[in-house]
């Protein structure tokens, strides 16, 4: 946060004035306080100016920069912040950088996701338009969706094979997005969100409309598995 700085003038509206022009600034990106108010005196005698004090808002990205420069520090971790603002999708990419970035990933990323969820109350904090806030290190969130995207592909073909829902483990928005995504254009699964956040997950289930496209040769080693086991099974038990 910039330190503020002190203009007079003969009003408080001329004193704003000055202090926009010097700081080359405009009115929407400063804030200000009115130290005190001009008084006129007698006869024009023992008349003051008016006193007010300036300084530039913070912006969003420095507002960032600094929360996570502070939480950091509280973490004991030596971490270099880059940011990039893009101004069309009015979101801020932020790229941590450090020797110690396992931490602050976590678990499938769920340290890094509660970070930019935190990160993200703190960008948009009494603010009217909403900023998107993306953090990322190590290249980790491309690495996670092509896991996912693989994820999704395997257990479709599983479902595909034995006609059986799959239930994935609980994951975030973005990441039950990505499922879907990717299983949208296969015709022989459907897929759907079930539960309650934090443990929603995504269901996968064969689509019984286009099953009947699908090979049969499944169903028939299937239906051979059991008649093996069927045999087996008086053997077994003369053998306990």
């Amino acid at each position: 946060m910039e330190e503020w700085k002190e203009f007079s003038a003969k009003t408080a509206d001329e004193a704003l004035t000055n202090a926009l022009i010097q700081m080359e600034t405009t009115s929407d990106q400063i804030e200000y306080e009115v130290v005190e108010e001009e008084k006129s005196g007698i006869l024009g005698l023992f008349s003051k100016p008016a006193v007010i004090r300036v300084r530039k808002k913070e912006n969003v990205v420095d507002t960032v920069k600094n929360f996570l420069a502070k939480t950091f520090q509280a973490m004991k971790l030596d971490v270099e912040i880059e940011t990039e603002f893009d101004e069309v999708e009015n979101e801020i990419r932020i790229e941590l950088k450090g020797t110690e970035m396992g931490m602050l990933i976590g678990k499938r990323g769920q340290t890094l996701d509660s970070l930019q969820y935190l990160t993200s109350l703190v960008a948009n904090k009494n603010k009217d338009t909403y900023t998107k806030i993306k953090i990322d290190t190590e290249n980790y969130r491309q690495r996670r969706k092509e896991t996912i995207e693989n994820l999704a592909r395997n257990v479709a073909s599983k479902v595909k094979k034995t006609g059986r829902p799959a239930f994935l483990e609980p994951m975030n928005p973005y990441e039950r997005r990505i499922i879907h995504a990717e299983l949208q254009a296969d015709k022989y699964v459907d897929t759907h969100s079930e539960g309650e956040e934090p443990h929603r997950k995504v269901v996968i289930t064969l689509n019984r409309e286009f099953a009947s496209e699908l090979p049969r040769r499944n169903n028939y080693r299937r239906r051979n598995n059991n008649y093996s086991r069927d045999r087996k099974r008086p053997y077994q038990e003369k053998k306990d």
